[in-house]
């Protein structure tokens, strides 16, 4: 793969289209070009936005089994080209092939499951005679299109997290424009080709490739109903600022804590956690970064999380039994690390890891860390993660609930009022039991509050979301 210079297309209405300003994609694990694609300008994405409005009313009618049999087909040619887009993804973003293939299977379900939600879009009959002045009448509430839909990915998944806003968009019958990350643009350009052969209608999708300031139009051009935005909480508030009357959904960061309880399976815990904070060196924004575990089994625990850690495989992204790889780039590799200093000049300790070599960071465990600490506080999206022993559970509730943040969280027990208190006072949008805040699947209602956003994804929950209700209310007789 990749023994020459791969070109690629952006995706422009429809059509796929050369611009004057190259965009260089390189593999973050030795800083390589590997591939060339190109950044879309003002002409570009006024042409994307015109056809996208001019299939708006064809979309809308467009019969439901249609658009099952779009979706689907592009989940099977998704599967088919697993290997494929799995090494493409590996390449671009520095990702683990055994994540990169899973985030590929992923892809599959989010466009299997769009397709299924899509022949049962939301409705709700209701009653209007709860007064006397509704009796003889009956309501209908029914959801349509919002519109046309800007969609802004990240770089972490830069397929799967496309395809939660482009499977939704094609079910609830609206076109999308999408702008992915410009460091990890070809696997969402390799998922253009896919749809290109169905029988979408050209200009409901277009793939593009932008510097922010052209890509700040999809925040403020009021011809487009919806924004959705996946990213850091500093720029996705700024968008929701300047986003004036559109609908605005925001999945942003995270700072995810998880609790090992005195009666948890302790193994599990560590073999569960030890994937949670390090896959993908932490670049997702649910990984674990502190864990909090109970005085009783703390000693244990950390002896045996820290053995685990150490036998993580560090290699390049595309060889299959790598674990760990580069981070995204340099300068993220650079602000962990001072980060990591900041913390041990403070007092905390290094159990294992500390170290950096151009843009890869080791699995680095921390203890006797403050919270007032970068890597307790803030949102590290790296190879770090905090140990600290506590001895009342309510307590390691109140830590978890201790930041800005509030994406998902996990826990560790085998007790049902650990699991209820746990789910009844943790801030977050998700509660995991035995299992680590990193667990994600497609159909799952995903997203979360305080500084971790708005709205919700997940298939079902984003289609909700890019359609509007109406209300009919007609006399029975």
């Amino acid at each position: 793969m990749f023994k020459a210079m791969e070109n690629y297309e952006i995706y422009v209405g429809g059509i796929f289209k050369k611009t004057n300003s190259i965009l260089n994609v390189v593999c973050p694990f030795d800083n390589k070009i590997f591939a060339q694609t190109y950044l879309a300008e003002k002409a570009e994405l006024e042409d994307a936005i015109e056809k996208g409005l001019s299939v708006e009313k064809i979309l809308k009618e467009m019969p439901l089994y249609k658009r099952y049999e779009i979706l689907m087909q592009i989940s099977n040619e998704i599967k088919n080209s697993r290997k494929h887009l799995a090494e493409i993804l590996a390449m671009e973003s520095a990702k683990p092939l055994k994540y990169a293939l899973g985030e590929i299977d992923r892809g599959v379900q989010s466009f299997l499951i769009a397709a299924e939600e899509s022949k049962r879009l939301p409705k709700e009959y209701m009653a209007i005679d709860w007064m006397t002045v509704g009796e003889g009448k009956e309501g209908l509430v029914k959801y349509f299109p919002i519109g046309l839909v800007a969609g802004i990915s990240p770089f972490n998944f830069p397929l799967n997290l496309a395809a939660h806003k482009i499977a939704p968009a094609i079910a609830a019958g609206n076109p999308i424009i999408l702008k992915p990350a410009r460091t990890t643009p070809l696997s969402v350009l390799e998922l253009a080709k896919i749809v290109d052969k169905t029988e979408l209608p050209k200009g409901a999708m277009s793939i593009l490739p932008m510097d922010r300031e052209a890509g700040n139009q999809l925040v403020t051009d009021q011809r487009i109903k919806m924004l959705t935005f996946t990213g850091s909480s500093s720029v996705g508030w700024k968008m929701k600022a300047e986003a004036g009357m559109k609908k605005v959904s925001l999945e942003l960061g995270g700072n995810a804590g998880v609790i090992v309880s005195d009666s948890a399976n302790i193994d599990l815990a560590v073999k569960k956690c030890a994937i949670g904070a390090f896959a993908y060196s932490e670049q997702v924004c649910i990984h674990v970064q502190r864990i909090y575990i109970h005085e009783k089994i703390f000693d244990v625990f950390t002896e045996k999380f820290a053995e685990a850690v150490k036998k993580l495989k560090v290699g390049h992204p595309t060889e299959p039994d790598t674990d760990i790889s580069a981070m995204i780039d340099e300068e993220n590799a650079l602000r962990v690390e001072q980060w990591i200093k900041e913390a041990t000049a403070d007092g905390a300790k290094i159990i294992c890891g500390g170290n950096r070599t151009g843009a890869f960071v080791e699995p680095t465990v921390l203890t006797s860390t403050k919270h007032q600490m970068k890597v307790c506080s803030q949102e590290v999206f790296g190879p770090v993660v905090t140990l600290e022993k506590f001895n009342d559970f309510h307590t390691a509730v109140e830590w978890v609930n201790n930041t800005e943040y509030g994406l998902q969280a996990g826990i560790f027990t085998d007790s049902i009022h650990e699991m209820n208190y746990a789910f009844n006072h943790l801030e977050v949008g998700g509660v995991m039991v035995n299992e680590v805040s990193l667990f994600r699947v497609e159909q799952m209602p995903y997203g979360g509050v305080k500084n971790s956003g708005v709205g919700r994804e997940g298939i079902k929950y984003a289609i909700i979301e890019m359609m509007e209700p109406k209300l009919l209310v007609k006399n029975i007789d």
